[in-house]
């Protein structure tokens, strides 16, 4: 993961952001609000509360209102490689959580810390051969019965490739496709990996939003997350 890369653009951030998905009719605030919905959604179907959140790549902290909203009692952690992201974080939502820097590589917590660790976006920035050194970290960081979620652009919806293609943040970002994902936390031994297509509508066509949950396993959505539980040890 490169510091210096995100370093770039952390105080532009917000902007950057909305003129690169204008197209979806959408501000940055619904496409950070919607993941942080869905992670309640399924915390809530697993009858699962996490008491520690790790929001790892966490950036400038667009996420942090969300968790703190939607999970009112749970501690939040955030995590990046970039100081400059994370100041600006601080200087946004101080109160709301905690921001920790780290190497890229060892993430600086003890074993078994967290409940849950979220990441938005930002596995498609790490190198691939990163990846898997990256979520054993992960795996040994979350509790047993803790539940790791990824979301990701979909690289087989073509109004997300020419975002990302014309995005100045995402300049070096390879997509990572959904099984991709899957096989990463199925390798790991990971249990209960699932994978959830989202965001078929764009803003005009809000109204049939509803219909997704009928097309989950739809390989055409913009984004996708995949989540995976710790097996009790």
């Amino acid at each position: 993961m490169d510091e210096k890369e995100f370093d770039r653009f952390a105080d532009e951030y917000v902007n950057l952001h909305k003129q690169n998905i204008k197209i979806s009719g959408e501000s940055p605030e619904f496409f950070a609000e919607y993941k942080i919905q869905d992670v309640l959604a399924l915390a809530q179907s697993q009858g699962f509360s996490p008491q520690r959140i790790m929001d790892f790549g966490s950036g400038i902290g667009t996420s942090v209102p969300y968790f703190k909203r939607l999970f009112p009692d749970a501690s939040l952690f955030c995590l990046d490689v970039s100081e400059k992201s994370l100041a600006v974080g601080r200087s946004r939502f101080n109160d709301a959580a905690t921001f920790h820097a780290f190497d890229g590589k060892a993430i600086p917590f003890e074993d078994n810390s967290f409940d849950l660790i979220f990441a938005a976006c930002v596995f498609h920035h790490i190198p691939a051969g990163e990846h898997l050194s990256l979520l054993k970290e992960w795996h040994r960081l979350l509790k047993p019965n803790g539940i790791a979620v990824i979301f990701e652009h979909n690289p087989l919806n073509p109004l997300t490739v020419h975002a990302v293609n014309t995005c100045p943040f995402d300049e070096n970002a390879v997509l990572l496709k959904g099984d991709e994902v899957k096989n990463y936390f199925s390798t790991l031994g990971f249990s209960e990996v699932g994978l959830c297509y989202r965001l078929f509508f764009p803003g005009f066509l809000a109204k049939l939003r509803p219909l997704e949950k009928y097309l989950k396993k739809c390989p055409l959505g913009a984004q996708y997350f995949v989540h995976a539980t710790k097996r009790p040890e």
